[in-house]
């Protein structure tokens, strides 16, 4: 699937994913910063991966961080530009693992990006991509789904919410190990009162976390594998690989 032409997070699900969703940047928040102190003491530049809608963004921004916010939803970055307004940093439509990254002296992400690459093949490119973008002693720090998160769900099901302009139907599957499938259906106010629906498909390739640290280590960063980015409590199955390129 070509992101430019299909992208996961269309205009509508990115809407709600950013009325509604914000709490899992929020909290994750303190412990990326935390780890970008010492890129924070040299000026150095931040990409962020599977940005959304600026959510984290926004506090790399107000902490002072230089940023390139990338995404390969063009909806999800024209809501970011809504919500982050003037103070936006520079925002990139980027779909790994084929699209170049920026050299930088950090590389986040929080939302499991690289999870809705294609394949096991297309997240392994994508950490080649992120390794060779990060200078020496660059951070990486990201969020991703390990095998678990499916094991944990394969008894889910479905659940809503909503809010005062928006509300959400979600169906859950995990068709093979490494698979986790969400039927979404979103529901947004049109001008004239009624209200609009919209579904997308969204299916998240699972890995073996506990490989990625000696996979980066062939890539020249040192990693490990972590339950959160700081104090925050992850949703089961949801891993934390934080590293240092070292050459």
């Amino acid at each position: 699937m070509d992101a430019r032409q299909e992208p996961y997070y269309g205009r509508d699900l990115a809407l709600v994913h950013h009325r509604g969703f914000g709490f899992h940047a929020a909290a994750c928040a303190p412990g990326v910063l935390a780890m970008l102190e010492p890129i924070l003491a040299r000026d150095g530049l931040v990409v962020e991966i599977g940005c959304g809608s600026g959510l984290l963004s926004r506090e790399l921004v107000d902490a002072g961080h230089r940023v390139i916010a990338t995404d390969a939803s063009p909806a999800m970055l024209d809501v970011a530009r809504e919500h982050l307004g003037p103070d936006a940093p520079e925002l990139r439509v980027v779909a790994l693992p084929d699209d170049p990254l920026p050299e930088a002296d950090a590389i986040v992400g929080v939302g499991h990006a690289l999870n809705y690459l294609p394949d096991g093949n297309a997240i392994d490119r994508a950490l080649v991509a992120v390794a060779q973008a990060l200078r020496p002693a660059g951070v990486l720090a990201l969020d991703i789904c390990d095998l678990r998160w499916g094991q944990v769900r394969r008894a889910a099901v479905g659940q809503g919410r909503a809010g005062r302009d928006w509300a959400i139907i979600t169906e859950f599957s995990t068709p093979a190990p490494d698979r986790f499938v969400r039927e979404i259906i979103t529901f947004l106010p049109n001008p004239d009162g009624s209200w609009r629906r919209a579904s997308e498909r969204h299916e998240n390739v699972l890995i073996d976390t506990a490989l990625l640290p000696a996979r980066l280590a062939q890539l020249g960063v040192c990693a490990q594998m972590l339950n959160a980015f700081g104090d925050e409590t992850l949703p089961d199955g949801l891993r934390v690989v934080s590293g240092i390129r070292e050459r």
